[in-house]
């Protein structure tokens, strides 16, 4: 099963997160099928950027997001295209 969810990359004491599409046993930070996103929760607002239509195949494909990507998702909705 796939899952999309945060893997953990930056310094000691300093997160930074990436987006990826994974196997849901996978560890961590294994490698991903895809990274789709990045977030940064350091910077004053936080940083979040999606690559929303990538999101979009992957859950047409099966992949669950985490509880915390789900979140964000809300939080940071596709911009509507006209």
């Amino acid at each position: 099963m796939l899952a999309i969810r945060l893997a953990r990359y930056g310094a000691k004491k300093k997160p930074s997160y990436r987006v990826v599409v994974i196997e849901k046993e996978r560890a961590r930070d294994s490698k991903a099928l895809e990274v789709v996103g990045l977030y940064n929760p350091l910077t004053n607002p936080a940083t979040v950027r999606f690559r929303h239509d990538r999101i979009a195949y992957w859950m047409k494909c099966g992949a669950q997001p985490s509880d915390t990507v789900a979140r964000l998702l809300k939080a940071h909705p596709a911009p509507a295209t006209a």
